[in-house]
């Protein structure tokens, strides 16, 4: 039988008309389409139709933005504005957007606003985990109550960045989050990663420039503004992709790999980001003088740190996870219990995360942005776990939360809106019951989840504002 390749571009959605002389397909909001008939009468030396039809059928929605006034009022606030903290402050916000921050006193709360008691807790900027992995659907349909991005919001994790993901899935639950359908953080992804070995089933070839804005075009057509270069084999195709990315203004972020001078030669390249740790105990001022004079940042994920045993591992030997009140709440049992309940010890040293933690301190100290990523170890927890890992390799607890708020923000272009609480910028912001300064594991005592000024009950996933809506039950409570 005769075989065609319908076009040089990408594509999904193949479907038929009822008399199968017509073919469709779609490339994001584009949709394609040819004669069965075209096709068999293309250049049979090219054995490619040119298929240069593609016609927008894209839509716009508006942006879920409630129409309330909330004024969080007598906690502390850290602001992640510089080392900015108030001991009593007052945090206002109008529909979707943070209108005055300060000190109490000197905060005026409007009349008819909702005033959220926050005495004797924190106020602060909802958690960015800056390498995310976790379900969006399932054979591309996008649940109404997705468990765990509820386990998520539930620890104040409020924008993530997921840097492998389903692109038909995650970008339909991204627009279905900023229409206010779904509940969920903001949602930022690589789309499907740019694989370079053979044999997965969506390889992507690339061989020159041109190859690499192709599919760097592609997925920016479905909503992405990153890409993962993964497996490139060889470092001339990372280079394309990284020139695609400049040339199309889009973010590359590879995928480190366990291998030193693999890492090296992606900072000297220019990436925006090394993802994963660094597979050393130590560095020395070789590696400190490269890094400092780059601009990539750097996000070890130190949940799945090389080296040794992982960090995820450290915290279930030594805390007892499977008991935690919102994990159980939000992660079926089946999920939770068989690697949290089951737990293996071993000393301390045979975690390498300790040493990955030390370097991370190191590079911040040197200005190089460091970037907590959870990797979809444990829905919502886990991010918390990088905190408090980077506590555990020197930093300061201010230093700690950099990492979740307003540097990722910075590495992802959107500090002008997220990252701090600071007049302008969007309202994602958490209620913490306690003094994550003083005592950094209080991070994920999280009493209220704020995202794009809608306010959750964080212990239940209530929506409180704009309209009250208790959460409805999920598959294991009913």
């Amino acid at each position: 039988m005769p075989v065609h390749q319908l076009s040089v571009r990408a594509g999904e959605n193949l479907s038929w008309t009822a008399n199968s002389d017509q073919i469709y397909w779609t490339l994001g909001p584009e949709l394609y389409h040819t004669s069965v008939a075209e096709a068999f009468n293309a250049d049979t030396e090219s054995d490619t139709l040119k298929v240069e039809n593609g016609q927008n059928i894209g839509f716009e929605h508006d942006a879920m933005v409630p129409d309330t006034t909330v004024a969080f009022v007598g906690g502390q606030v850290i602001t992640m504005n510089g080392d900015t903290v108030y001991e009593q402050g007052t945090v206002v916000v109008r529909n979707n957007k943070i209108v005055a921050v300060g000190p109490e006193a000197e905060v005026n709360v409007p009349s008819g606003a909702e005033v959220i008691d926050t005495s004797g807790k924190t106020v602060m900027p909802g958690l960015f985990d800056a390498h995310a992995h976790g379900g969006q659907g399932q054979a591309e349909i996008i649940p109404q109550q997705n468990w765990g991005q509820y386990a998520n919001l539930a620890f104040g994790v409020t924008s993530i960045h997921d840097p492998s993901n389903d692109t038909t899935e995650f970008f339909a639950a991204s627009e279905l989050q900023k229409a206010g359908r779904i509940a969920a953080p903001r949602l930022f992804s690589t789309g499907t990663i740019l694989y370079g070995a053979n044999g997965p089933g969506y390889t992507s070839h690339v061989d020159s420039l041109e190859d690499a804005k192709f599919h760097l075009e592609r997925l920016k057509k479905v909503g992405a503004f990153s890409v993962k270069s993964y497996n490139q084999p060889r470092r001339n195709q990372r280079q394309q992709v990284v020139e695609a990315g400049r040339e199309l203004e889009m973010m590359v972020v590879p995928e480190g790999g366990s291998l030193l001078q693999h890492n090296l030669s992606m900072i000297m390249d220019g990436h925006t980001t090394v993802e994963h740790s660094l597979p050393v105990a130590n560095i020395y001022d070789d590696i400190r003088q490269l890094w400092q004079q780059s601009d990539v940042a750097y996000t070890p994920t130190l949940g799945v740190a090389y080296g040794g045993i992982w960090g995820e591992n450290y915290w279930y030997a030594e805390t007892d996870v499977w008991k935690h009140p919102k994990l159980t709440q939000y992660v079926p049992m089946d999920f939770l219990v068989g690697k949290s309940m089951r737990r293996e010890k071993a000393p301390h040293n045979h975690y390498n995360h300790f040493n990955n933690a030390e370097v991370a301190t190191e590079l911040q100290d040197l200005g190089v942005e460091v970037l907590s990523g959870a990797h979809g170890q444990r829905e919502g927890l886990a991010q918390h776990w990088e905190i408090w890992m980077m506590a555990q390799g020197g930093m300061e607890p201010l230093e700690a939360l950099r990492t979740t708020t307003i540097d990722p923000a910075k590495v992802f272009g959107m500090d002008h809106a997220l990252g701090s609480l600071e007049e302008g910028k969007l309202a994602d912001i958490i209620v913490i019951d306690g003094n994550p300064l003083e005592n950094i594991r209080d991070t994920d005592k999280v009493t209220h989840t704020m995202v794009n000024g809608v306010l959750y009950d964080a212990t239940t996933m209530d929506r409180l504002l704009p309209e009250p809506r208790k959460r409805k039950g999920f598959f294991w409570e009913e």
